[in-house]
């Protein structure tokens, strides 16, 4: 890393980190109980350049490294990791398909308008008792003449409220399987089209989510993403980027579950010290620093696999996402044990961290999955470039 790079890369995360405490901090705890995406606060972002920060400058991006990228994510989330997703999507879960597999006017018509925090988008992915098993979808689309039509439901999908449009998929036949997948645009305003929200969620309360629901929707074949059948490659071509960001949003609600409870141990006081003077408060905060600076060198080293151009690095994004949602939760139960009955309290922010890290065990594959896939690949079961 040249010193010009590394200094551009400081200067970035100051102001990321100055934006966060003037801006997010003290408007995150009422969006938070209100179950209201920041939508203001995203386009401040977006003026700001940040939702495009991996992305060609041809569609308004900035052109960072991956590693950049994440650190920035990391930063972001120490405040709100809900600000880190907004960050990740353009180039993640709803832009990665659209950047590899679509045309040039797709990319211009749906990704520049997301970095530039004109549209919001959402990914139609999993089904009704499907979970992370895309290639069984029974969602059904057939072509008739110019349009695709497109019938099925979809369930925990996000951006419920504020989705212009949603990258969803649907198979020609499930007889198939992968290779019978298609992937769509689908803009809000289609006919047939109908959202509901699931309210009152553990976690993860600004960011609507729900059921998408398809009824004989119609959509133009410009907005199939990629050839027939190519849908399951698109799909996946989010998944490297999107446990990459899920892993830096966790990693850093674990920092900032450590940062909250190294100053209460200072601040609280019983019988006659700090409460970080006993040992079983030092064992916790010891707990947490290992395993917040151990996830960091795996998030890290998997940025820096995209960076030397590895395309698909699924072991090492695996091995990210699992231990550093793994370590979020372990740091945010950490932090609401010392902070006492002041933990459960919205007062404070660790009950809010400990309601959010519960949910980064489960999406983007749920840890019981990558710890199967982890083993598969010791066992040389699975092939880690395939």
């Amino acid at each position: 890393m040249t010193a010009d790079l590394a200094v551009d890369r400081e200067a970035l995360l100051a102001a990321v980190r100055d934006f966060a405490e003037r801006e997010i901090a003290p408007r995150v705890g009422a969006y938070d109980r209100e179950e209201r995406f920041p939508v203001e606060l995203v386009r401040e972002v977006a003026g700001l350049g940040w939702l495009g920060a991996v992305i060609d400058p041809r569609y308004g991006g900035l052109g960072l490294d991956w590693l950049t990228f994440t650190q920035l994510i990391e930063e972001v989330s120490r405040t709100c990791h809900i600000i880190g997703l907004a960050i990740s999507m353009p180039s993640g879960l709803v832009g990665a398909g659209i950047l590899r597999y679509g045309t040039e006017e797709q990319k211009q018509r749906w990704i520049a308008p997301l970095v530039r925090g004109e549209s919001f988008a959402g990914a139609g992915v999993t089904e009704p008792g499907g979970g992370t098993d895309v290639a069984s979808m029974t969602t059904r689309c057939r072509r008739e003449g110019d349009e695709y039509v497109i019938n099925g439901a979809k369930a925990w999908i996000s951006m419920l409220d504020t989705a212009d449009w949603f990258l969803t998929f649907a198979t020609l036949d499930p007889a198939k399987g992968r290779d019978g997948v298609c992937a769509f645009v689908v803009e809000r305003d289609r006919a047939g089209l109908t959202t509901s929200p699931y309210r009152n969620k553990l976690g993860f309360r600004p960011l609507a989510t729900g059921d998408l629901v398809l009824d004989e929707v119609r959509v133009p074949v410009g907005n199939r993403i990629g050839a027939e059948g190519e849908g399951y490659r698109v799909a996946m071509a989010a998944v490297e980027t999107g446990r990459l960001s899920v892993a830096a949003r966790a990693l850093g609600l674990a920092q900032a579950s450590l940062d909250a409870s190294v100053s209460y141990a200072r601040l609280r006081h019983v019988l006659g010290q700090e409460i970080g003077r006993f040992q079983l408060v030092q064992s916790m905060i010891t707990d947490m620093v290992v395993g917040v600076e151990g996830a960091r060198q795996l998030l890290y080293e998997l940025a820096r696999d995209r960076d030397a151009g590895v395309a698909r690095p699924r072991r090492r994004a695996s091995l990210a996402k699992m231990h550093a949602s793994d370590v979020a939760m372990a740091a945010a139960t950490s932090a609401v044990q010392i902070h006492g009955a002041y933990g459960i309290s919205e007062d404070y922010p660790v009950a809010r961290y400990f309601r959010d890290a519960k949910v980064f065990q489960i999406v983007e594959g749920n840890n019981q999955l990558h710890r199967g896939m982890v083993a598969e690949y010791a066992l040389g079961y699975r092939d880690p470039d395939r």
